[in-house]
């Protein structure tokens, strides 16, 4: 599965034959990820017309660049998987062909005549292979499925949804149970659960909310000799109704997890299950898993238990009622729900106990801009918005992280296999990089060879008024590795957790409704059996290399009563639902690029504020201020002079005027291409900012107002020059020189246009 490699030196030092996947590019050129980790070997364009994106290959290395950098040659095709191509259907000098969507393919796919079935040119359609590429001729297909025009509302989820694999139709099996499912709790159901109909249990979701996956009540308590609170967060029953094994597990394990698009959800589950029989909705019996918790003044969790029970929700609040109420308790919002009031205030006592409890176990906790897509009814965005957490937010994520940590822990103490959510430290390399960084900054704070989360934190705070601390954060940020589901728990390296899991949303995540069968086993004193689950698929073994190369996968058991097979049973499926998830995010990353796309094309040459939020070798990816959208201003944009990248600051600099565009720099830039195919948006620059030159200049030795004589130059040599009569101009002048050039000519080019 991971490595097949044969190693034939010959003198040479080369990799004779090579396993990998290919990725292509945009551009024509390709690479093949080497299934050992190593670095990518690059394939030229000549090399990549008999070979498809993700086409599964053995390859030679040939030769290295004067980077080390290894370039190859394809050898055999050992596996191509059965990916339709989604693309636009041309008609060309009488040729039917069709230009994919992806661009990562390379090649136009041609349809013979009778092959187009129902579609007309123009339309986007689904394409079939039914002749591989060869070095002399390009692929041949037939038209599978129509979707429909280009601009049609939605089209781009239809692409992305196929484009990525993520499955959007239902089995027969799945629906005709669904059908088959009672509308409401019956008398049988109730059998051998608590009832908590009686308690003012509510739901807090956002606006948009569909499905409602967990409830919470807080009232104080005595803990020990001290005051605290009980705190219960209620869980849909999800596995009461989805057992082991049926039609609806089946289609639920391939999801793995739902799929969130602007104004469009791929749920796991069918919806008569997420919206209905399992959600939480508001006054209406509900079948629930509970964590009820004693919960002390200083945050710490002091007891817990677990039931299957039945509960009544009360209220199906929102985040921005609950914030209301909060800070105004004889406001509108808590006039309304004023028999609530109390509740609300003894769980935000209880948040501010838990996060005390959490800064005190120094847990990273960054603030990040989320944004949200705000579409109109035909699918096209309006106006994308920063989301605003407030206390309600925060509230319900300590709440959940809590009921996370008991169901890790009671997992844990009943020595019984289940998945955790593992995330583990930075990587020697990004620690490496991170010190580097921190170091360059002049940042006065570092990081150990064996950092704790509280580091992280403490650097966060001690740099959070800094000029560029948006910078810094965002590289501590990027320092961190992704978190996946193992049944080997290594703690939640960035929650300061020993152990952690996923239990509050079985709805929408497949992991936590395993997390949630394997109480329930413990509970009655059983053991749960995984069952057997189809093998890895494509995006599960590109994970489960990189996992390997990085010394995470099949890790021996800490428990020597585990059993390996069952133990790798579990990593399969922790596999599985891990690639599933980075699917979910491709795809949403994907739609939400190409609407942004979309809508940037109204904006072409209008110039907006920004700040620099990467840096590559290539140039600098810069987000607008006032839209939330990310473009390139590549490197050839940034003036004409050498710019050389600083891997250890992350930034360019220029060797002529000093110069620097890093992370967090202020811009201000022009809207000047977008490529809708290749989701990609180009932005020119327009106004460096006195501020930046000013201190590129000072950096360089240059006097401001003196700028044709550099800091160290003596005055005998300027009263020489000017006798002499030569103006000394100044790195600063010529740049201004070239600005304004720049901007007389973008003024006649956008009169041109008008």
């Amino acid at each position: 599965m991971y490595i097949k490699n044969v190693e034939r030196n010959n003198g040479t030092g080369l990799l004779d034959e090579i396993e990998g996947v290919i990725q292509g590019h945009r551009d024509g050129h390709g690479y093949v990820l080497r299934d050992d980790g190593e670095a990518d070997i690059y394939l030229p364009p000549n090399e990549m017309r008999a070979v498809l994106h993700r086409d599964r290959v053995r390859a030679r290395i040939v030769r290295h660049d004067r980077k080390g950098r290894p370039e190859g040659r394809v050898v055999e095709i050992i596996e191509r998987p059965p990916h339709p191509i989604i693309g636009r259907l041309l008609h060309e000098s009488g040729v039917w062909l069709v230009a994919p969507e992806d661009k990562r393919y390379g090649q136009d796919v041609l349809i013979p005549k009778g092959a187009t079935g129902t579609a007309k040119p123009g339309q986007v359609v689904v394409v079939e292979l039914t002749e591989p590429p060869s070095l002399y001729g390009q692929p041949v297909g037939r038209v599978k499925e129509v979707l429909g025009e280009i601009d049609d509302p939605g089209m781009e989820i239809e692409i992305a949804v196929r484009k990525y694999g993520v499955p959007h139709e239902f089995s027969e099996g799945c629906i005709a149970q669904a059908r088959s499912l009672p509308d409401k709790v019956r008398p049988a159901d109730r059998r051998r659960r608590v009832d908590l109909t009686d308690v003012p249990l509510v739901t807090i979701d956002g606006e948009d909310a569909r499905d409602f996956d967990d409830a919470v009540y807080c009232e104080p308590a005595k803990v020990g000799r001290g005051k605290g609170w009980r705190l219960l967060v209620a869980i849909a029953d999800v596995s009461h109704y989805v057992e082991t094994g049926n039609a609806i597990d089946v289609d639920a394990y391939e999801r793995a997890t739902s799929v969130y698009f602007p104004r469009r959800v791929i749920p796991m589950l069918p919806e008569k299950l997420s919206n209905g029989l399992c959600s939480l909705n508001p006054e209406v019996e509900r079948l629930c898993m509970v964590c009820d918790m004693l919960i002390t003044g200083a945050g710490d969790i002091h007891a817990y238990q677990f039931y299957p029970a039945v509960m009544y929700s009360h209220a199906r609040m929102t985040y921005t009622e609950v914030a209301a109420i909060l800070g105004n308790t004889r406001g509108p919002e808590a006039t309304r729900r004023k028999d609530l009031v109390p509740h609300f205030l003894n769980l935000h006592d209880v948040y501010r106990a838990l996060l005390k409890a959490r800064n005190a176990r120094g847990a990273v906790d960054f603030e990040t801009t989320e944004t949200q897509i705000i579409c109109d009814e035909n699918g096209r965005i309006e106006q994308i918005v920063p989301r605003v957490r407030n206390d309600a937010h925060r509230l319900i994520e300590e709440a959940m992280l809590a009921a996370n940590v008991c169901a890790a822990d009671f997992i844990q103490q009943a020595e019984q296999p289940g998945l955790y959510r593992v995330h583990e430290g930075p990587t020697p390399e990004k620690k490496e990089l991170l010190r580097n960084y921190l170091k360059a900054l002049g940042v006065g704070m570092t990081i150990g060879d064996d950092p704790k989360p509280g580091d992280f934190q403490r650097i966060a705070e001690a740099t959070k008024d800094r000029p560029d601390a948006q910078q810094i954060h965002t590289m501590l940020l990027r320092s961190m590795q992704q978190a996946i589901y193992t049944p080997i728990n290594s703690g939640h390296f960035g929650l300061a957790y020993d152990a952690y899991t996923h239990f509050t949303s079985p709805i929408r995540r497949y992991p936590d409704l395993l997390v949630h069968r394997v109480i329930k086993a413990i509970l009655v004193g059983e053991h749960y059996q995984l069952p057997v689950l189809p093998a890895p698929g494509e995006a599960q073994e590109k994970l489960a290399r990189r996992l390997a190369g990085q010394g995470k996968l099949l890790h021996k058991p800490k428990k020597p009563h585990a059993n390996p097979r069952e133990v790798q049973a579990w990593e399969a499926a922790g596999l599985h639902c891990s690639a599933n998830e980075r699917r979910a995010d491709e795809a949403s990353r994907d739609v939400e690029a190409w609407l942004k796309c979309k809508f940037m094309r109204d904006h072409l040459g209008e110039e907006y504020a920004g700040v620099v939020t990467a840096v590559t070798t290539f140039g600098i990816f810069v987000t607008l201020d006032a839209l939330y959208v990310e473009g390139l201003v590549h490197i050839t944009e940034l003036g004409g002079e050498y710019f050389k990248f600083d891997e250890a600051r992350q930034e360019l600099r220029g060797e002529r005027t000093g110069i620097r565009y890093a992370i967090g720099t202020r811009l201000r830039v022009q809207v000047s291409r977008v490529d809708l195919d290749g989701r990609r948006i180009d932005f020119r620059l327009v106004h460096e900012g006195d501020e930046l030159m000013a201190r590129a200049m000072k950096e360089k030795g240059v006097v401001p107002g003196r700028e044709g004589v550099p800091a160290k130059t003596s005055t005998k040599r300027a009263a020489a020059k000017k006798a002499a009569g030569k103006k000394a101009k100044s790195p600063l002048d010529a740049v201004k020189s070239v600005a304004k050039k720049a901007a007389a000519k973008a003024r006649t080019a956008r009169k041109s246009r008008r």
